[in-house]
């Protein structure tokens, strides 16, 4: 008795010092091969710094929402469960069933066009239940609230080319990083600069509209005079948006310091100038801004050029020839207008939809000492090359394919370029050169993008309306492609210190039955678990008779 006393005693007092040594030391085990559960540092340190209450509402519930968007809802709530941990009482949320909460219909319907309008978009989802096919609306977003700011964010994201089971998956992988940048954005205090040079281009302010609208929230825009500017000093990016005159070496110098100090730049830029000629078809002449020599220098080298890609192409209406005593007009393809869906291993471009170019070149990277490379854009591998100066037939786009022609292979449109960038004027400047004293001839890390095409961040103008069109609009095929995210992730990359853009690496697996053994072995496998679960039982009741009956016939 008394020894039991004691083991129950010993019991009590460990567990009250592994309750004590849990409260003092904090630690968890995710146990998952992908480490599913698994918060990055960056993220961690974002909701451990928070300094008053985030709420977030999330609408993605509700009764007969089908089992793929179910997953989606456990994600979302397990993911803010990780993020309390982090936050403590500095993180709320809730999920609202808009069904629930709005009994009336009119109410209902004006709530989901207001969270339409945020950026919510609702979503159709057939489903089938015993047998009848039924119809559901699905709001995958959330709300979050931060002092007297607000911020609407997307939770459904994912590839439109995959299988809608994939792109639920890759919405999965993206929660994380979806939820930890809403919140860095609303709960900023300080916004990085950017500057946009103004006297370089000849781009209608029309043109850069969305563009602007989607960064204004989140950073500072400059417009900067280049001439008159003797510095770029206070700046944290440029942003080299489709130039069509050349930069002196003055203002090349300018850019140059200004990555040297560790500025960040994205250059879009057009190696060839494409201009309509005639009804036949339309110049190509090779464009030269200056900014070549700057750019070979950190690495890379744009291609007098432009892709012709065979598989992947959007459509313009072109003329194919007469019907009766009219024109025939009808969308055809324009394999000069690459939709750009082959990526590279970076988190800017991880999950990303299909990206809209027109009249893109190829690049190619170069030996730069010390800097990585990363390609971002790629066509897919059924492409040719037409070099400039040349003429663009449009006879060619109502022709049957010759896959001969297209053997180019893969080529890169978009790379990253990350390293202590060496200057392009290093043993240009003297000591008798006034700029001498602050002339920097290598950089600290830095960071740069280049594409090549200067049509990736510009958006197209509905005349007829007078309305600019959303970025990535194609107003031919009504779908809206991925230039505004790729355009936003890149910033983000470049500018984001803490670095949450790491989020987009998750990776999770799908693991599918596979549906075709399961049809086959179906009673075989039914059998197996009826069956060995009672033998295992029966086995261990004659086991365990057996040894009581030795152990008292003894």
């Amino acid at each position: 008795m008394k020894n039991k006393s004691l083991q129950f005693l010993f019991i009590v007092v460990a567990l009250i010092g592994i309750n004590f040594l849990a409260t003092r030391f904090f630690f968890r085990l995710d146990l998952t091969q992908e480490k599913r559960f698994t918060i990055a540092d960056a993220t961690k340190n974002l909701l451990q710094n928070l300094d008053d209450e985030v709420y977030v509402k999330v609408y993605l519930t509700g009764n007969g929402i089908p089992a793929g968007f179910k997953r989606l809802e456990n994600a979302v709530r397990e993911t803010l469960d990780e993020f309390q941990i982090y936050g403590g009482t500095n993180l709320k949320y809730t999920f609202i069933d808009l069904n629930a909460e709005y009994k009336d219909e009119k109410a209902r319907n004006e709530k989901i066009a207001t969270l339409a309008q945020k950026g919510i978009t609702p979503t159709n989802v057939y489903n089938n239940e015993d047998g009848k096919k039924t119809q559901s609306l699905i709001l995958p977003g959330a709300v979050i609230t931060y002092k007297d700011k607000e911020i609407a964010t997307l939770l459904l994201k994912g590839n439109k080319l995959s299988s809608p089971q994939e792109i639920l998956n890759q919405s999965y992988e993206g929660v994380e990083y979806q939820l930890a940048s809403a919140i860095k954005q609303v709960t900023a205090t300080e916004k990085k600069k950017i500057g946009f040079f103004i006297n370089y281009t000849h781009l209608p302010a029309v043109n850069q509209l969305d563009l602007i609208t989607a960064l204004k929230p989140n950073y500072e825009l400059y417009p900067v005079d280049l001439r008159n500017s003797p510095t770029l000093d206070g700046l944290d990016a440029i942003f080299v948006l489709k130039p069509d005159e050349v930069f002196n070496d003055d203002d090349k110098y300018k850019i140059d310091q200004f990555i040297m100090k560790g500025g960040k730049a994205l250059f879009f830029l057009d190696a060839v100038k494409v201009d309509s000629v005639a009804r036949e078809g339309n110049m190509a002449q090779v464009q030269s801004v200056g900014l070549e020599d700057l750019l070979f220098k950190y690495g890379v080298r744009l291609n007098p050029n432009l892709i012709k890609d065979a598989q992947m192409s959007a459509a313009i209406p072109l003329d194919i020839g007469n019907f009766g005593n009219r024109s025939n007009i009808q969308l055809t393809q324009w394999q000069y207008f690459p939709l750009i869906n082959t990526f590279g291993k970076s988190p800017i471009v991880k999950n990303l939809d299909a990206v809209y170019t027109k009249y893109a070149g190829s690049l190619d990277t170069v030996r730069a000492n010390g800097i990585t490379k990363v390609p971002l854009l790629m066509t897919s591998k059924y492409t040719s090359l037409l070099k400039a100066p040349a003429i663009m037939s449009y006879n060619f786009a109502s022709k049957n394919l010759d896959a001969n022609q297209y053997k180019a292979g893969v080529q890169t449109v978009g790379v990253l370029l990350e390293g202590k960038f060496e200057s392009l004027f290093k043993n240009r400047i003297l000591p008798n050169d006034s700029r001498f004293g602050s002339f920097k001839s290598e950089g600290v890390a830095s960071k740069i993008i280049v594409c090549s095409d200067g049509d990736i961040p510009v958006n197209d103008f509905d005349r007829k309306l007078n309305t600019p069109l959303p970025l990535g609009f194609d107003k031919y095929s009504g779908n809206t492609f991925a230039n505004k995210d790729f355009v936003l992730n890149s910033i983000d990359y470049l500018l984001d210190d803490n670095g949450v853009i790491v989020a987009r690496n998750k990776e999770i697996k799908l693991r599918p039955l596979d549906k075709v053994a399961l049809q086959d072995d179906r009673t075989y496998w039914q059998a197996i678990n009826l069956i060995v679960p009672l033998v295992i039982l029966v086995l261990a009741g004659l086991i365990r008779n057996f040894l009581r009956k030795q152990k008292y016939s003894r």
